[in-house]
């Protein structure tokens, strides 16, 4: 276990929930932010920043990278210990102080999508987290159209190694594939199947879809009962979103049209989107651009999605690219998030909360993390030239 340390940290441009304080200081004991531009300090640490912005550790409720550092390659796998290991560097590299790694239990999708496998990934995740650098959590993408995949999951919250569930629906002809054919192709593509195969996947996913709303409530109750947020995955209509609302959903991810997005909204849901999609000013199936939903103030959250790098930097070209300020952007990978994941001691730069606090520097005008603490411990620091 490692030790806490008092830490006095200057000179920094400090972004709060709604303001910025410039060449501020903060105040860091027993992993938890005491004081904001404190009076007087004795006997600790001191960390000068110059300059450096300083805001809350980043949340990041949809991550989906661990999948390929299980799996780099089709049928190429890593011990998992390995694997974890390697994402939460990353994440902490990134500036992720709280990650919820996306599993997906869809049982007709082969590697880590496979149910019995991805529980084996959840268990290593949580038999990580005494080691990690960051807070690694688990988020449960069930595709609803899998029976199987519910007991599955229902024993991982009885475990207390699922964090977050989202539910799936891959069926042909709505949300992320929009026809027969758009889905036959990914899974020609992600899986290399035959046309026979593919006709027999696709026969009985339509067969499975009977029972899958009755499977979506239950498993949503259970959730909610566990005090976890329950999330609906590229919603397409308003309909599909009155739907989720009924089993009781909290979140709206990558709603995946204007009107899905507005009808989330509406129903007092969080929206989250891609950060990736904001760095590539396109989704990667066509859906609604992400940067329209900020703009038409649809968008609560920014997620990692499958680049964990990419969070920062989206912050700030929201900045550039929107009406929103420095706070505001910051938010949608802070306090949003941990709001819509119900974490209370997490997401602002606040006397009492957790000291998850990442610096930004901007070597070659790129916002890139320079320093993170997790509860007040440092956990990564890399030196640029300038910035």
């Amino acid at each position: 276990m490692r030790n806490h340390i008092t830490t006095y940290l200057t000179n920094a441009r400090i972004v709060l929930a709604d303001s910025i304080i410039e060449d501020g200081s903060l105040l860091v004991e027993e992993g938890k932010i005491t004081a904001i531009n404190p009076e007087a300090v004795n006997n600790t640490n001191t960390i000068n920043l110059r300059g450096k912005t300083l805001i809350p550790g980043m949340i990041d409720l949809h991550c989906d990278a661990l999948e390929k550092e299980v799996e780099p390659r089709p049928n190429v796998h890593f011990p998992l210990d390995f694997a974890c290991a390697q994402a939460d560097k990353r994440n902490a590299a990134a500036g992720i102080t709280t990650v919820y790694h996306a599993l997906s239990f869809a049982h007709e999708e082969l590697g880590v999508r496979n149910n019995e496998f991805a529980a084996a990934v959840a268990r290593a995740v949580d038999d990580w987290r005494p080691h990690a650098l960051v807070d690694n959590r688990v988020h449960c993408r069930y595709e609803i159209t899998d029976a199987t995949g519910l007991p599955i999951l229902k024993q991982l919250l009885a475990d207390k190694s699922m964090h977050l569930i989202s539910m799936m629906d891959h069926t042909p002809g709505q949300g992320q594939f929009k026809d027969m054919a758009a889905y036959r192709d990914y899974l020609s593509r992600t899986y290399k199947k035959t046309a026979d195969e593919l006709d027999i996947i696709i026969e009985r996913k339509l067969e499975a879809a009977s029972g899958a709303f009755e499977r979506m409530t239950e498993l949503a109750e259970a959730a909610h009962a566990a005090g976890i947020s329950v999330a609906s995955h590229d919603d397409d209509s308003a309909e599909r979103v009155e739907t989720m609302v009924g089993i009781g959903a909290d979140i709206s991810e990558f709603p995946v049209s204007m009107e899905a997005a507005q009808a989330a909204k509406a129903a007092s849901m969080s929206t989250i989107f891609g950060a990736p999609n904001i760095l590539r000013g396109k989704s990667q199936s066509g859906s609604m651009k992400a940067i329209e939903a900020i703009h038409e103030g649809l968008a609560d959250c920014l997620c990692a999605d499958y680049a964990p790098a990419s969070l920062i930097v989206a912050v700030f070209r929201i900045v550039e690219l929107t009406h929103l300020d420095l706070p505001a952007a910051v938010r949608l990978v802070t306090r949003n998030p941990a709001k819509a994941a119900r974490l209370e001691d997490r997401g602002e730069i606040a006397v009492g909360n957790r000291a998850d606090l990442i610096a930004i520097g901007t070597p070659g005008a790129l916002p890139q993390v320079t320093d993170v603490w997790s509860k007040g411990i440092p956990i990564y620091r890399v030196a640029y030239d300038h910035g």
